[in-house]
């Protein structure tokens, strides 16, 4: 296995999953880049996820052999194995093209590769590229998804849309012409004319999120105050569910108000940018609600450095190393956190199942809900314990 501008790919002979190995990809580990993208020759950063910690609580029993219980459920279930479907072939080759290289994704494709080890242990195996680019794009991804579907190869192709207005159309053009399409990971095209794909697998209520944090936000801020909105990528499906959420919510509360709203590109350095600019155009902020992994880093970035850390609220999402050490710090609220492990492993079986010719039914369900659960500060030193190997 090599990863390269965010490009995962599996052998079809591989023999065994070597953890140490994988350990080394996902701390930032890569070979020279062999992807002929956009991007060529940017290499994907790691994210540290601490594989070993996943396998082991600090008890020595495997994660799986007892749920991590947070909030009264498991915020991510590391332990998955087949279902009862018996595959119809030996071997199949998928194709995975995503947003952009990051850490989110990366936890994703634990869940695949845990996927594909235990399907080699019944004797199926499976191989796939995984590959985006650098920075989002729908347009790049569209190049991607057209140059997969002259491969014969690919039993099937999964996307994880940028854009529908730009995906859903080729995803239609790609399974008028017989391909086997799929969506999964953080945004399907559902509701769009043009998105035919057979199934989703992931998070199909961006929408509930964005509201659960910003009913978090409100209620600590008892219903009062002024808050600004740091979105993610314009067009980008999730991003945009969540904000509508945010805005939705705040709009209930006639003491509540969004004074201001910028689109940070995902990207943490940018968040910290505008942060800083709403910081000092604004002196009464009383909160930042955050639609992305990457944009609670740069707004807690921010308020640390204006000093102003104890009077502005901050929620956001997901599983960022940075993030869950703000969220135990007490700069960051609250975390969306969602479980990209078991998307990626239940992408794999659904991918299987649709290679094999199976549509939506009683085999599987055309879309796969994976959940999100929203974590506090009580919580962030186990999720640094088990994403990260942080000992307390």
């Amino acid at each position: 296995m090599y990863i390269t501008e965010g490009k995962i790919v599996m052998k079809k002979k591989i023999t065994a999953l070597v953890l140490a190995a994988l350990c080394a990809v996902f701390s930032g580990c890569s070979s020279d880049s062999s992807d002929n993208g956009s991007n060529e020759g940017k290499e994907a950063e790691g994210s540290g996820l601490n594989i070993k910690s996943m396998w082991e609580s600090v008890n020595g029993k495997k994660i799986g052999e007892e749920d991590a219980v947070i909030d009264g459920e498991s915020a991510i279930k590391f332990e998955h194995y087949p279902d009862s479907y018996k595959p119809q072939k030996s071997e199949y080759n998928f194709y995975f093209t995503y947003k952009e290289v990051h850490p989110w994704w990366d936890a994703v494709s634990l869940g695949m590769e845990s996927a594909v080890e235990k399907y080699r242990d019944l004797g199926i195996n499976i191989s796939y590229d995984y590959v985006a680019p650098a920075e989002m794009s729908a347009l790049d991804q569209r190049k991607r998804l057209l140059a997969a579907a002259e491969n014969e190869d690919y039993d099937v192709i999964g996307v994880d849309v940028d854009d529908m207005k730009v995906i859903s159309p080729v995803i239609g053009e790609l399974i008028d012409n017989g391909k086997k399409v799929m969506t999964f990971a953080s945004s399907d095209c559902a509701g769009d004319d043009n998105c035919k794909r057979i199934a989703y697998v992931g998070n199909t209520h961006n929408y509930r999120d964005g509201a659960d944090l910003t009913e978090a936000l409100c209620e600590k801020l008892d219903y009062k105050g002024k808050v600004v909105l740091l979105v993610g990528t314009p067009g980008n499906p999730c991003h945009e569910d969540r904000a509508k959420a945010a805005k939705e919510i705040i709009n209930k509360y006639p003491e509540m108000e969004i004074i201001d709203t910028a689109y940070d590109e995902n990207n943490s350095d940018i968040a910290y940018e505008y942060t800083i600019g709403f910081l000092k155009k604004y002196h009464d902020i009383s909160g930042i609600i955050c639609c992305n992994m990457s944009d609670p880093v740069g707004a807690a970035k921010a308020v640390i450095e204006e000093g102003r850390q104890k009077e502005i609220t901050i929620v956001g999402m997901d599983h960022d190393k940075q993030a869950l050490e703000y969220l135990r710090d007490g700069i960051i609220y609250c975390l969306g956190v969602q479980d990209c492990f078991s998307m990626g492993f239940d992408t794999i079986q659904t991918a299987i199942k649709i290679a094999d010719g199976i549509m939506p039914g009683e085999k599987y369900k055309e879309t796969t809900d994976e959940k999100t659960t929203i974590i506090y500060k009580d919580d962030a030193q186990y999720m640094l314990r088990v994403l990260y190997g942080e000992i307390d």
